[in-house]
């Protein structure tokens, strides 16, 4: 397994956007290949290989000049449970820090929270809806934390 950045428009950008789709869209009813994916050329895209195949995925989005957001975390359901996504987010803040990112923040979705509080992640504010479901405002500095 090897984290790789994921060029845009690039046969694993393909795989990560239907991993994407299949795991965090579709069950809310929606569609990401149906929304204009154009901006998504200036964000990071990483993921997880394996045998050449997406089998997990985040994009981050420049905020400022120190400040990133992770979005659409996900990893394949056969390979959940396993530590992977725990590896791509240690992987994705040591690329953003690299890149003179200093504060990363993500809104986890309910279910999720826990998993990033034990990655140092901090909520803030209150619950809120988004694609119809609840989430926290989360956020982690990378000064001195890596």
């Amino acid at each position: 397994m090897q984290f790789e950045r994921i060029p845009y428009q690039s046969d694993w950008y393909r795989e990560a956007c239907q991993l994407r789709n299949e795991l965090l869209r579709k069950p809310l009813g929606l569609d990401l290949l149906q929304e204009g994916l154009s901006e998504e050329s200036e964000y990071f895209h990483y993921g997880m290989i394996v045998d050449n195949k997406v089998i997990a995925c985040a994009l981050a989005i420049p905020v400022s000049e120190n400040k990133a957001k992770v979005r659409q975390m996900t990893v394949a359901s056969e390979y959940q449970k396993q530590g992977i996504g725990k590896l791509l987010l240690q992987k994705i803040e040591l690329d953003l820090k690299e890149r003179e990112i200093e504060m990363v923040e993500l809104d986890a979705r309910s279910s999720v929270v826990e998993f990033y509080k034990k990655l140092g992640y901090v909520a803030e504010g209150e619950e809120f809806l988004s694609v119809s479901i609840p989430h926290l405002h989360m956020v982690k500095s990378l000064v001195d934390n890596l």
